[in-house]
């Protein structure tokens, strides 16, 4: 599988995406979070900065989302039977998820008190 071409190893990586939103409701939920950020964006018309920090955490967090949900598939297909250091393994991976997921929730209050006043100010809304 290794040095394929560029065209093959991106439909490789798209239908990891597909597998991920047919497959995992938790990867569909993020997603739809992603979404409600990029309306943020649009509405609050932050500064490019915090454009491209969403952008990056948005990404970890659907990044994680998917290794998350591919370690576990492996970890179920090698030992389907409940054990606790594959418990200790499956916990972990939702652990990180949940730390990408609180530092997004950190940035998108960050940027709605550095935005929010300005914008409101500037649809009459506040004083400025």
């Amino acid at each position: 599988m290794k040095n394929r071409p560029f065209r093959e190893r991106l439909g490789f990586a798209l239908t990891g995406l597909a597998t991920g939103w047919r497959r995992e409701r938790s990867f569909r939920n993020q997603t739809g979070m992603a979404a409600l950020a990029l309306l943020a964006l649009i509405v609050l018309r932050p500064a490019p900065a915090w454009w491209a920090i969403v952008a990056i955490t948005t990404a970890l967090v659907l990044a994680l989302e998917l290794l998350n949900s591919a370690l576990e598939a492996v970890i179920d297909l090698l030992h389907p039977s409940i054990h606790p250091e594959v418990k200790a393994a499956k916990d972990m991976l939702a652990g990180a998820v949940l730390a990408i997921s609180i530092a997004a929730l950190l940035v998108a209050g960050a940027m709605t008190v550095d935005t929010l006043p300005r914008r409101l100010a500037e649809l009459g809304l506040i004083g400025a």
